[in-house]
């Protein structure tokens, strides 16, 4: 016991007393607030986008161009306005020709061809720079819509100024969940907010110093440290003790971050935010803004929302476990090669592991309740960083979430057994890498 603490007391202090460590736990919450206030600034100039600064070729003979230009000169007043070239159905590819030189000049950002098929409400055809923007398109086919909407009103007789007043009306959806305990005070988006932050902050500090040691562990054995420390610590002592020490180091930043970041929201959020940028983000949070809102800024105006003492425990316990099943994996590959290059590519089987949880992230934001959300958060693998996730998003049964614990603790047991053996062996052993049925060999004979 002695002998792992001086080894667990080294790796800490060592780490954290080093300034880049100071650095980054200072500049983590500034680096976290203007993540959440970007969106906002980016938002703001990106509703002066010059989305109409297009080209309309009217090919209907119905008039439908000067309609649809109305409308984007009303949706985007900012914008410098379309314009309009009315041709017949014959002229129309012409006309399609001379803009797209126009757009390849950067004169136009693209052109919309009305035929006699957008009439009839079957199709409209948008070509340009901005064509991959799903946002930008949007916009330009709700005002097609809207106006081919109007032009078959009138003449079928229909009023379509009445019919555009009763259609165009805002309606507000506020929305608010429910626990065992009555209605609960947080929102839904902050949330979101949080849970996509605690998924994202466990998979950075596994990455970080998951790697940092398998570097640890791969410079002892280059400079042949390791040969002179295992003379008189035993391999597991000294792999349980750079797992806990790095462990440690991860937590302190963590929890360094998670004090600088309330403070930050505490006494930095009114001079960020202001009045008018408070009541947009509290609105933004309700739910009642549209692309301009932030869910970062959401967050910064509400806070962050309560947390019951059972899930911040499961969540410390996810962090924690999945730390250890990761981290052994990071040490097992730093001791099986012998230079950076082969590092890498050693390293890609566990770095898959851990992508793979990432990238189910956006589909399980979305549905915390779907079957893969449920699946993906029992798998060992990938339930320290997808159960945090939906710990925080919906109610989770504590069935679920101690199978959940228990498949990691079970993937950690098996981990630290398996890395030992080929830490032990590894640590000493110089030359070639090892192939498949070599560390089968090591695992099976490792004492």
């Amino acid at each position: 016991m002695a002998k792992l603490w001086v080894v667990f007391r080294r790796e800490y202090l060592e780490r954290v007393r080093s300034k880049w460590f100071v650095l980054g736990t200072v500049l983590g919450p500034v680096f976290f607030l203007l993540v959440a206030g970007a969106p906002r600034l980016i938002n703001g100039r990106g509703d002066n986008r010059d989305v109409a600064h297009i080209e309309v070729i009217d090919a209907t003979g119905a008039g439908l161009g000067e309609r649809v230009v109305a409308a984007l000169r009303d949706r985007f007043p900012l914008s410098r306005a379309p314009y309009l070239t009315v041709v017949d159905k014959s002229g129309a590819p012409v006309a399609q020709d001379k803009a797209i030189l126009r757009v390849q000049r950067e004169e136009i950002l693209g052109y919309l061809l009305l035929g006699p098929g957008t009439l009839a409400g079957d199709s409209v055809r948008y070509e340009g720079r901005n064509a991959n923007s799903h946002n930008d398109v949007d916009a330009i086919r709700g005002a097609v819509r809207s106006q081919v909407l109007a032009e078959r009103m009138e003449r079928e007789g229909i009023d379509a100024q009445k019919v555009a007043a009763f259609s165009r009306f805002p309606l507000e959806m506020y929305t608010q969940r429910i626990g065992d305990k009555g209605r609960e005070k947080a929102n839904q988006l902050s949330a979101i907010f949080l849970g996509y932050a605690v998924a994202l902050l466990l998979y950075m500090m596994i990455v970080i110093y998951g790697q940092a040691i398998m570097r640890s562990v791969l410079e002892e054995k280059a400079t042949r440290v390791a040969e002179v420390v295992v003379s008189s610590v035993n391999t597991d002592i000294l792999l349980a003790g750079k797992i806990l020490g790095v462990g440690l180091v991860a937590i302190t930043q963590v929890l360094s971050w998670v004090g600088l970041s309330i403070a930050a929201m505490t006494y930095a959020a009114p001079f960020l935010l202001g009045d008018q940028g408070r009541a947009d983000a509290v609105a933004s949070a309700a739910g009642t803004l549209g692309a301009g809102g932030s869910p970062g800024l959401g967050l910064l105006a509400l806070g962050i929302p309560p947390i019951p003492m059972w899930a911040a425990v499961a969540l410390f316990c996810c962090f924690v476990m999945g730390f250890i099943f990761y981290a052994s994996l990071f040490a097992a590959v730093g001791a099986m090669v012998n230079s950076q290059e082969d590092v890498q590519q050693a390293a890609t089987p566990v770095m898959l592991l851990l992508v793979s949880s990432v990238i189910f992230m956006g589909p399980i934001l979305a549905n915390p309740s779907s079957a893969m959300a449920r699946t993906m958060s029992m798998l060992p693998t990938s339930a320290p960083i997808i159960m945090p996730l939906r710990i925080t998003l919906v109610p989770v049964p504590w069935f679920e979430v101690v199978g959940a614990l228990s498949g990691v603790a079970a993937a950690c047991a098996a981990s630290i057994w398996l890395s030992g053996r080929v830490y032990r062996v590894g640590l000493l052993m110089y030359g070639k890498k090892p192939s498949i049925r070599e560390l089968a060999r090591w695992i099976k004979y490792a004492r």
